[in-house]
């Protein structure tokens, strides 16, 4: 399906390249991510990182679970007040946890923003390199092919943000 939609885009783009010329190319960011060794040095880096906080997470899920697993076997001889206490202490390392597995795992958590950390220099060297050619050569757009497509770069005169923003502003009055 995503090479059928790359097909599509890019025969609209050669179809419009007969009429005025247009210029479009594309890269394999995936490929290019893989093969710089500064990247491969980053993302050892994120994997050490993530695995460390994965370990911790394991442990202290393990912790819970041995923990529940004495409770379980001794919940029938315990006082009322020890299987409170134990629950409670349950709980509370039950909270301990998923706050834990939040701040390190979530979409804004520890993990993403060390991963943003380490490759978004290299992104951004990666994007600065890529805009030069594109200018050098006279590409209008390049798309990126290794998972969803995506546009990384236009020449500004294709820019009609302004164009939509005024007509949409008209088309409100009338």
């Amino acid at each position: 399906m995503k090479n059928f939609f790359f097909l599509n885009i890019v025969f609209l783009f050669s179809f419009a390249s007969i009429n005025s010329q247009t210029k479009v190319g594309y890269i394999n960011l995936k490929a290019i991510m893989e093969q710089l060794p500064e990247a491969q040095d980053a993302q050892k880096q994120f994997d050490a990182i993530s695995q460390q906080m994965q370990d911790s997470l394991r442990e202290m899920q393990m912790n819970w679970q041995n923990k529940y697993e004495e409770y379980d076997r001794q919940k029938l001889i315990m006082t009322e007040e020890q299987r409170i206490e134990i629950e409670r202490e349950l709980s509370e390392l039950e909270k301990i946890i998923s706050t834990y597995r939040n701040q390190k795992f979530s979409p804004n958590g520890e993990l993403y923003s060390k991963q943003n950390e380490l490759m978004k220099p290299i992104q951004n060297k990666i994007f600065k390199v890529l805009k030069e050619i594109a200018e050098e050569d006279n590409y209008d757009y390049i798309f990126d092919k290794s998972g969803e497509i995506l546009l990384l770069y236009t020449r500004e005169k294709y820019d009609l943000t302004e164009e939509v923003l005024k007509r949409m502003i008209n088309y409100k009055k009338e």
